[in-house]
């Protein structure tokens, strides 16, 4: 389920580091340490690099230590609670260790502080799943600040709320109606599909998928996807075919993974 709307939260983070590493020392930002250690050696050297440091907390999240990558962060928070992207990283973190509340606060202290539309998506999107019909609010203030840009946003997010609430009818013509704002947003066409394969629809789902992974052809989630809904139709070599595409794009993708192994052990 994780997987389903995390592309929101490391989209965010990655900006954030894209953004706060063009404005900090290059000088202390030229090399690339490769270890924990060798980060924490190069912090001691250029204690106030925010540019390290973030190397180090993603370093301590692609390791899967959430603790230390929290911490570090919080201590980044403590000497500038101000900054809007530390509070984004944060929530990002928490999300992704499974605390969804702290998650939401720390984006709401990111949105205070600055209230860009890409911290109001993902405060949308981690609302929509929990549930909350803030998320609807949130939607509905992106499209009333720039019905354009954020339209296919907003509906996604409504999308998102219904297809939780078990709507799937409703949900669906939300992220049809995302879609039709922006044809190549692979979110709405996912989500789309997860709520055909909740109704047991799966050929339409398989029609759903295909054309996102022609529109986006290393799309790993689609390729998933297809993967389970060929499995309801006892397709099994398609979908072990469609589980390797996926693992092809992202070779760490657990649930592909687990999928195509369960599979094989079947053959």
């Amino acid at each position: 389920m994780q997987k389903r709307i995390l592309g929101v939260c490391f989209f965010l983070i990655l900006i954030g580091f894209i953004s706060c590493n063009t404005h900090s020392d290059h000088s202390s930002t030229a090399t690339q340490p490769a270890t924990i250690e060798s980060l924490k050696e190069a912090i001691k050297a250029n204690p106030d690099s925010l540019g390290l440091v973030q190397r180090l907390i993603e370093l301590y999240r692609d390791n899967g230590d959430y603790d230390s990558a929290i911490t570090l962060t919080d201590q980044q928070i403590k000497k500038d609670s101000g900054n809007a992207f530390l509070w984004n990283m944060d929530a990002t973190l928490h999300f992704e260790n499974g605390d969804t509340l702290k998650a939401v606060r720390s984006l709401e202290n990111a949105i205070a502080i600055y209230p860009i539309p890409d911290y109001l998506v993902a405060l949308g999107t981690v609302l929509a799943e929990i549930q909350n019909p803030r998320c609807l609010v949130i939607a509905d203030s992106l499209m009333e600040a720039d019905s354009i840009k954020s339209a296919k946003d907003a509906m996604f997010i409504k999308g998102l709320y219904y297809s939780y609430q078990r709507q799937y009818p409703k949900a669906i013509q939300y992220f049809d109606s995302s879609i039709r704002k922006d044809f190549t947003y692979m979110p709405s066409y996912r989500e789309k599909a997860i709520a055909l394969y909740q109704q047991g629809n799966y050929a339409h789902a398989i029609k759903v998928l295909t054309r996102a992974v022609t529109l986006e052809n290393n799309y790993d989630e689609g390729y998933y996807w297809l993967g389970k809904c060929y499995e309801k139709l006892h397709r099994k070599q398609d979908a072990i075919q469609s589980y390797q595409t996926a693992l092809l794009y992202d070779k760490d993708y657990l649930e592909a993974r687990q999928a195509l192994d369960s599979l094989q052990k079947e053959n």
